[in-house]
């Protein structure tokens, strides 16, 4: 599954997309909710953690923790904005 990066989640990562293994070869769980996605997130880039927010978004609209996510589903994470 590919996830679209904005703001300080790109800089986190380092790149405008991540890509999350859709099959375990790892023995690590694979996410098939919100809340496992932002776990999982959490656990290979502990910055994430740090954020004052995490919004994501499944095919252009905001997610709940409950919703299921595929591997086809448009998945983005949104960061705190902030402005003026």
């Amino acid at each position: 599954m590919t996830i679209l990066l904005f703001g300080i989640t790109k800089d986190i990562v380092g790149s405008p997309t991540l890509s999350v293994p859709t099959a375990s070869v790892t023995g690590r769980k694979i996410p098939k909710t919100v809340k496992e996605l932002k776990q999982f997130l959490g656990e290979t880039y502990p910055e994430l953690n740090k954020l004052s927010s995490l919004a994501i978004a499944v095919n252009n609209s905001y997610a709940e923790d409950e919703q299921l996510i595929n591997a086809y589903d448009e998945i983005a994470l949104i960061p705190p904005v902030s402005g003026g």
